[in-house]
């Protein structure tokens, strides 16, 4: 199986030849099922569940029938506090409870594989040199991405932490900045297009530090 390749340019927007992108990560193999369980769990994970309403028993009153069982001529009623009563408690109200789903890890490493090659399968995958900028600048990260063609969302995924890229981003709500192994498989997903700095891949797998959180 061929390679795949990406776009390749330096940190100033200089385009340069396509460069290959590491086989252990980029095999070619898209599973959609493992995607959508993937993307269900990392959506469930980020419901905080604390959604609440009173049922009839939680509803303060209503000890007593409002009326006798029989002879009046109306509905039978046990307690005013009943959902059918104005102020009475909800049928089936929500309850705090938790929506979080768990994946195992080679689950989630398939998944992570998965959404790269989507992307890499729709040449939406562009490597980029040292990302190392002495300040940060918002503009300048514009006229990058233009030269380089990019549209809509963007995920950009770089060699550990860059504070100035990240500051750089922070205002455009359709670019995300990431260190790379940090990302799940909705993060690759959600973007139109994914930048990853060079050294970041360089001798990484599907294994590289993808760190435990929350998000499935």
């Amino acid at each position: 199986m061929a390679m795949a390749k990406a776009r390749y340019y330096d940190s100033d927007g200089t385009a340069g030849e396509a460069r290959e992108l590491p086989g252990d990560l980029f095999d070619g193999v898209v599973n959609d099922s493992v995607l959508h369980q993937a993307v269900t769990a990392y959506l469930a994970n980020q419901r905080q569940g604390t959604g609440s309403a009173k049922n009839r028993s939680a509803v303060r009153g209503g000890g007593r029938k409002p009326w006798r069982q029989k002879g009046t001529g109306r509905a039978r009623q046990g307690t005013i506090r009943a959902p059918q009563w104005v102020g009475g408690g909800r049928a089936f109200p929500p309850q705090p409870h938790s929506w979080r789903q768990r994946l195992p890890k080679k689950v989630r490493a398939l998944a992570r594989r998965s959404a790269f090659n989507a992307r890499a399968q729709d040449d939406r995958v562009v490597v980029v040199g040292e990302w190392s900028w002495d300040e940060p600048k918002t503009r300048r990260l514009m006229e990058l991405l233009a030269t380089m063609e990019v549209e809509g969302k963007v995920l950009i995924l770089t060699d550990g932490v860059r504070e100035n890229l990240v500051l750089s981003a922070r205002n455009v709500p359709e670019v995300q900045v990431l260190p790379f192994g940090h990302e799940s498989a909705y993060d690759v997903l959600w973007a139109k297009t994914v930048i990853i700095e060079g050294s970041a891949i360089d001798g990484q797998s599907d294994e590289a530090p993808m760190e435990e959180t929350d998000d499935a």
